[in-house]
């Protein structure tokens, strides 16, 4: 039986590392590609949506849901294009929720065997040794997580 490998992925570099590592190490692997789109991320700038605190909430606005689709969508078939530079079939998955109780919750709830991830994501210059989402991830999760710096 060929491993499960989850890879949380958000576009950034070290996520794509990530994935390009699992494709290489695991070239017979059931490989999952997770994007997890978080409500709360303060600003919501990834999302190119406008935020107006006097408005409406923005992660409950149609137009929000729209453009995070949107962009899970532009992602995931990032993603599935790295798979196909290394003749790779990828399964694609998004979820909405925090990041890294999503990313323990979808690998425990679909029996993956091992979670690799960057060593932190999109903010290269934070002070944060791990980043806050595969802190929370590899404290949290049952299974081997493999980080990829």
């Amino acid at each position: 039986m060929s491993p499960r490998i989850l890879v949380p992925f958000d576009g950034s570099p070290l996520s794509r590392q990530a994935l390009e590592t699992a494709l290489t190490e695991y070239p017979d692997g059931d490989i999952v590609a997770l994007h997890v789109t978080d409500p709360f991320e303060p600003g919501y700038s990834v999302y190119d949506v406008p935020y107006d605190i006097e408005s409406e909430p923005i992660h409950g606005s149609e137009e929000w849901h729209d453009r995070a689709d949107e962009l899970a969508t532009e992602l995931l078939e990032e993603a599935q294009s790295v798979a196909a530079e290394h003749d790779a079939e990828l399964t694609l998955e998004t979820a909405v929720g925090e990041p890294g109780r999503e990313i323990v919750g979808y690998a425990t709830d679909n029996d993956v065997d091992q979670i690799i991830m960057g060593s932190h994501s999109r903010e290269e210059d934070a002070r944060i040794l791990l980043g806050s989402v595969t802190e929370s991830v590899v404290f949290r999760a049952p299974m081997r997580v493999s980080l990829v710096r």
